[in-house]
């Protein structure tokens, strides 16, 4: 990926001293200029950027301005600042850096200290992007299931805990749905627990891909699986469980081969519902209904009435 840097000065000689000093050391890819503030950031607006040099005093727009407009939008938190003036105010500099400014250069600058000076700050704002990313996928590994990518049930149970309680403030409607495949334990007997590893990460992504925007899907334990569907009521939550079903078995495993078909039961109870006052409910009555798909066949869909 390129990397751009933005000049915003009023004077053509001084942009062009600080892109020559910058192309010189190959740190940045793409130049953008601009004579004042509003120029600048509309390029900040339109084009990805990884550090701005601004002068303070422009015309119009000038380089506090600038700060002002960029603070106000929190996609531009992370890209560093570093202001270009030729005041020896001390107070003067104190503002830009209160104002989030990351750092100031006074005119003439150096080109060495220019450069030195832009170097740390890119190499700051890379390591807080790299830092970032960690977290975030630290943050997804705890919440995810290795196998089959979907919520793990520590995470699945959390979410489900925080949309009954949002269904009981707001009287709302909450279908919860508990989903097993069928033989399963046949499955890893006859053919080993690889092909079984493979089977529930498949009908984990068939689960994931026919998933509706609001509703939320993890892997319950074993071969189960829960499903969540907010703001949702017993006929609909019957229709999206039988489009559930009726995916996974046309989905056809081939395996070498072996042509493998699966098949899932699913059990469905939805609040509001006169047995079911708390989360613990919920879950007792969609497993019944579980029960009862698998006594009565698999293959099916049950719900608690």
């Amino acid at each position: 990926m390129k990397n751009a840097v933005l000049i915003i000065d009023d004077s053509d000689q001084v942009r062009k001293e600080v892109k020559a000093a910058l192309r010189e050391v190959g740190l940045f890819d793409i130049f953008y200029e601009a004579a004042d503030g509003i120029d600048g950031f509309k390029i900040l607006l339109n084009k990805p950027v990884d550090l701005v040099l601004c002068d303070v005093v422009m015309p119009g727009i000038d380089g506090f301005k600038f700060l002002s407009m960029k603070r106000a939008r929190s996609e531009f938190d992370n890209v560093p600042v570093i202001m270009l003036t030729g005041e020896e105010d001390v107070k003067l500099k104190i503002k830009a850096l209160g104002q989030g400014a990351s750092d100031y250069i006074t005119k003439p600058f150096h080109e060495g200290e220019l450069v030195a000076r832009v170097r740390v700050h890119y190499k700051i704002k890379v390591l807080q992007e790299e830092l970032r990313e960690h977290s975030r996928r630290l943050e997804e590994l705890s919440n995810t299931d290795d196998l089959t990518k979907l919520y793990n049930r520590r995470y699945f149970f959390e979410l489900l805990d925080l949309e009954f309680q949002r269904a009981q403030r707001y009287e709302s409607k909450l279908a919860f749905v508990m989903i097993d495949i069928d033989h399963f334990k046949n499955f890893n007997d006859s053919y080993g627990h690889l092909i079984g590893d493979r089977i529930l990460y498949e009908v984990a992504q068939i689960l994931r891909e026919t998933l509706r925007v609001h509703d939320i899907v993890g892997r319950y334990g074993g071969e189960e699986f829960g499903l969540l569907m907010p703001e949702t009521d017993l006929k609909g939550s019957l229709v999206v469980a039988e489009r559930y079903r009726k995916r996974v078995e046309d989905y056809m495993l081939l395996e070498g081969d072996m042509e493998l078909r699966v098949t899932i039961s699913l059990g469905v109870a939805t609040y509001p519902h006169a047995r079911i006052n708390t989360i613990d409910d919920l879950i007792r009555l969609a497993d019944n209904a579980l029960f009862e798909a698998k006594k009565n066949g698999r293959n099916r869909v049950e719900v608690t009435e």
